[in-house]
């Protein structure tokens, strides 16, 4: 595929405008343009009177080849990178070990997905309770005044930015698009799909909770176990 980038496009612009404006960018027919997809959609406002949409497109086209050829010396024409998570390891059949998560946050979560995605069963173990629970605790304390020390804003599945507005800041300086892979098991469990492209994608708070609950499921259903209310509190090696 071809990506474009620096697309400028009306606010308002129409739903065929962007096949019009990647014909006209690579001097082809209608015919020759399979598929689009965006990629990034920003915004140029520095003219509060002609406020643009900004995107990257990723396009397939006829003959790539000898269009990257012809457009060679122009940046804003090349291949589009290849974005898709590459697993490090997939788990033998033979291994009977399973490796520990400690913590249930978004960093223990993310490991645990992609460990079971992996085939490694991984075993997690959070202090904290399951997210419905959790939220119940946490409120209590916002609204009566009743701390939980084991369960509240910090502790519990989904870690302290569960609570949070939902703003993503995960795509800054990526060049192995491990943001695009958090971005997209967010969209499999539930975000909205623009989070893909938008350039501050945001969930929002209530919409964190059902995901959390649909990542959780994910890395159980891959064969991973997660055991709440279990603190650890040191480590012993033999």
């Amino acid at each position: 595929m071809i990506r474009l980038t620096e697309i400028k496009l009306p606010l308002d612009h129409d739903e065929n405008a962007i096949g019009q404006a990647i014909i006209n960018k690579l001097n082809i027919s209608p015919e020759q343009l399979h598929s689009y997809n965006v990629f990034k959609r920003g915004y140029d406002a520095r003219k509060k009177s002609a406020i643009l949409l900004i995107y990257t497109l990723d396009v397939e086209v006829d003959n790539e080849a000898q269009l990257l050829s012809s457009f060679e010396k122009d940046q804003h024409v090349k291949v589009s990178p290849d974005t898709n998570y590459k697993f490090v390891a997939h788990a033998n059949s033979s291994i009977k070990e399973r490796p520990v998560v400690i913590g249930f946050g978004p960093c223990g979560l993310f490991a645990g997905l992609v460990l079971a995605q992996m085939g490694f069963n991984p075993i997690i173990l959070e202090r904290g309770k399951e997210v419905r629970e959790r939220t119940k605790d946490t409120f209590g304390f916002w609204r009566k005044k009743a701390l939980n020390t084991e369960s509240n804003v910090q502790f519990g599945e989904g870690g302290a930015g569960t609570f949070s507005d939902g703003k993503l800041y995960s795509q800054v300086k990526d060049p192995k698009h491990y943001g695009r892979k958090v971005i997209t098991e967010f969209v499999e469990a539930g975000a909205p799909e623009e989070i893909l492209y938008v350039s501050k994608p945001h969930i929002g708070t209530f919409k964190l909770v059902t995901m959390i609950e649909k990542m959780r499921a994910r890395i159980i259903e891959l064969g991973g176990k997660i055991r709440f209310s279990t603190r650890v509190d040191d480590i012993h090696l033999d």
